[in-house]
Formats: C-alpha cells, sequence, structure tokens
C-alpha cells in the first residue's frame, strides 16, 4: 500500500483469476443495464466516458445535474445488484461499518479521459470511495482539496486499488489518459474503472 496525496494506493489488489471473474460480471451487469453517455449538467456537453451502474443506487448525469437514482435513466428499471466480489472488496479496503450502495462503472474507449472533479455528490462523506481498476492501464492523478493544489500521478493498471478516505475523501482526482492496448482483459479492449460509494448516512443503532 502506498499513499499518493492522502490517497491509498493498493497496486495488484486483484490477481488474474479475479480479475476475469469481475470482468464477466460487469459484462452480465451491462447486459441488464446498458451503458450510457452522461451529459454535463446547463450545456448537455456529452462526457468522453459511457457508464451504468450496480446497487440500490446509481450516480447520473444530465441537463438537470449530478444525482443519485433507484433506475437506469434510459430503461426506467433498477439497477443490478453489486456482485459479493465487489462488497468483499469493499469490506478489504474501505475500513467503514456500512455496505456500499452504489457502484459506478466508467467505460473508458479510446481517448477517453475525466478531469479533475471531486466526489461530493453523497451525503455520506465519512465512508471513503473505493476504486478499482481493469482492463488497460490509465494515468491517475489525484491532488488536494483545491482544484489548484499541488497533484501527483500514478499509473493505474488491471487490478490495482485506489482509496479515497480521510483528508483526500474530496481530493480533486481524474484521469489524463487511457494507455491503449496495455491489456487484454477485456476483448473489446479499453479500460472500466469501478467506484464503489456510500451514498446515505448510517442510522444511528
Amino acid at each position: 500500500m502506498l499513499d499518493i496525496n492522502g490517497a491509498l494506493y493498493v497496486p495488484g489488489f486483484l490477481d488474474g483469476a479475479a480479475l476475469r471473474r469481475l470482468a464477466e460480471a460487469i459484462a452480465a451487469i451491462l447486459a441488464e443495464a446498458p451503458a450510457f453517455t452522461p451529459r454535463m449538467p446547463r450545456t448537455g456537453k456529452a462526457f468522453s466516458v459511457r457508464m451504468t451502474n450496480c446497487g440500490s443506487l446509481g450516480w447520473v448525469s444530465d441537463v438537470t445535474g449530478y444525482r443519485y437514482q433507484n433506475g437506469h435513466p434510459e430503461t426506467g428499471r433498477p439497477w443490478p445488484a453489486i456482485p459479493s466480489m465487489l462488497l468483499d472488496a469493499w469490506a478489504a479496503l474501505a475500513d467503514w461499518p456500512g455496505p456500499p450502495e452504489a457502484c459506478l462503472i466508467n467505460l473508458y474507449g479510446t481517448g477517453a479521459r475525466m478531469g479533475l472533479h471531486q466526489d461530493r455528490d453523497e451525503a455520506a462523506l465519512d465512508a471513503p470511495v473505493v476504486s478499482l481498476s481493469l482492463g488497460d492501464s490509465a494515468v491517475f492523478r489525484v491532488g488536494g482539496q483545491k482544484r489548484g493544489d499541488p497533484s501527483r500521478s500514478v499509473t493505474l493498471h488491471s487490478g490495482d486499488a485506489i482509496v479515497l478516505g480521510g483528508a483526500a475523501r474530496l481530493a480533486f482526482h481524474g484521469i489524463d489518459r487511457v494507455l491503449a492496448g496495455s491489456s487484454r482483459l477485456l476483448p473489446e479492449g479499453g479500460r472500466i474503472n469501478l467506484t464503489l460509494r456510500r451514498v446515505t448516512p448510517l442510522r444511528p443503532a
């Protein structure tokens, strides 16, 4: 485990066999909840990534804003359940007493990137965000809680994990570029990023 500007970097968290099982599970989720193209609030500009979700809640973005909702924006169907191996990853990495409620599935094709941003649409900001990489490697950048804070970058490979928690929970972060052809895990190529999130606070005991 390595500290990257307060983020916890866990290289090789998933081995080859686990990655293949997870890729199959994500393919099944995509068959049930097809990828869609999120759009920026107000402007409607399309993201360069496509996405879907699993869990009781899913994150969406369109001209009306960013939000979590309990159904697919195009099909209207509930999101598929989070696979058990992702729940196990959360239990191993999150150090938080409750389960995740959402898993964002971002699909990076050729030329896709993700600008520096904060994950702050959740009410449970004390819970970390746990991220897992599948497929092609990508250059991940993480800074501080202000957009102009100094940042560091690390190349994430298939099977690597990142945990944004504690002081790094609201760190600006993003993907500068994807290294096309660096993995053979996904038949169609590209990169899949999974981010497990708790959206609502735990109820008092």
